[in-house]
C-alpha cells in the first residue's frame, strides 16, 4: 500500500506543478493581451525583433523547406512508379503536403528551436541578473517592454515565413521533378493549380497563428520565471524548445481535425 500511496503522491505533485505552470503562463498571456489592446507600441523595438525573428531565420527556412520539397518529390515519384508504373501527381502531393502540413509545422519547429530558445535565454539571463527587477524599480512594466514586442513580432513574422517556406518547398519539388525525374514543367504546375484551393493555404496559415502563440508564450513564461543562475537559464532554454515542439505537434492534430470539420482546407 505504501508504494501505491507514493505513486499517487508523485502523480498528484506532478499534476499540481503542471497546473501551476499552465496557470502562470496563461496569466502572463492575459497580461500581454491587456498591454496589446490598450497601450502604445515601441515600434523600434518591434522592428528589431522582427528582423531578429524573421530575416535572420530565412537561411534555415530555405534549407529545411527546399530539401523537404525535394525529398517529397522523390518519394512520391518512387511510390507512384511502383504502383502505376509512372511518376504521377507529384505536384499535387508536394503542394498539399507542404502548404497544409509540413510548411507550417517545420517553420514553427525551426522558430521554436532558434527564436524560442533565444527569447528564453535572453529573458532568463535578465531575470537571474536582476535586470527585470531593476525595470520594476524604475517603474517600467517588463511585460510591456520585453514581452509585447516579441509577441507582436512573432505573430507577424511566422505566417510570412510560412508562406515563404511553402514557396521554397514547392520550388524544391519542382527542381527535382524537372531535372531529376524529367517531368514537364507544365505537368507539375497543373498538378498544383488544378487541385489546390486558397482554403488549403488558409488551413496552414490558421494553424501557424496558434503555433506562434505557443512558442512565444512558452519562451516568455520560461524566461520571466527563470531561477538558478546560468544552470537555470540553460534549463529554461531546453524546456522552452521541448515544450514548444511537443505542444506544436499535439495541437497540430487537433487543429487539423477542427479545420477539416469546419471545411477549411
Amino acid at each position: 500500500m505504501r508504494i501505491i500511496y507514493k505513486i499517487i503522491y508523485l502523480i498528484g505533485r506532478e499534476f499540481m506543478e503542471i497546473s501551476e505552470e499552465v496557470g502562470s503562463a496563461f496569466k502572463m498571456f492575459l497580461d500581454v493581451f491587456q498591454n496589446l489592446i490598450v497601450k502604445k507600441y515601441d515600434r523600434k523595438n518591434i522592428t528589431n525583433q522582427m528582423i531578429a525573428i524573421g530575416v535572420m531565420s530565412i537561411p534555415v527556412i530555405v534549407l529545411t523547406s527546399a530539401f523537404t520539397g525535394m525529398v517529397l518529390a522523390l518519394q512520391t515519384a518512387y511510390s507512384t512508379k511502383n504502383i502505376f508504373n509512372e511518376p504521377i501527381y507529384i505536384g499535387s502531393v508536394v503542394g498539399f503536403s507542404i502548404v497544409k502540413e509540413l510548411g507550417p509545422v517545420l517553420t514553427a519547429m525551426v522558430i521554436a528551436g532558434r527564436v524560442g530558445a533565444a527569447i528564453a535565454a535572453e529573458l532568463g539571463t535578465m531575470k537571474v541578473t536582476e535586470q527585470i527587477d531593476a525595470l520594476h524599480l524604475l517603474g517600467t512594466n517588463p511585460v510591456k517592454y520585453l514581452a509585447v514586442p516579441r509577441f507582436i513580432s512573432i505573430m507577424i513574422m511566422l505566417p510570412i515565413l510560412t508562406v515563404f517556406a511553402d514557396i521554397i518547398g514547392i520550388l524544391g519539388g519542382f527542381f527535382v521533378s524537372i531535372y531529376k525525374l524529367g517531368i514537364a514543367p507544365a505537368v507539375y504546375k497543373n498538378d498544383i493549380l488544378d487541385y489546390m484551393r486558397i482554403e488549403d493555404l488558409m488551413h496552414g496559415l490558421i494553424k501557424v497563428v496558434f503555433f506562434a502563440l505557443i512558442i512565444v508564450t512558452v519562451a516568455c513564461h520560461k524566461g520571466f520565471n527563470c531561477e538558478g543562475g546560468a544552470e537555470g537559464v540553460g534549463r529554461a532554454t531546453t524546456q522552452t524548445v521541448v515544450i514548444s515542439m511537443v505542444m506544436i505537434l499535439v495541437s497540430d492534430y487537433f487543429l487539423t481535425a477542427l479545420l477539416v470539420l469546419l471545411g477549411v482546407g
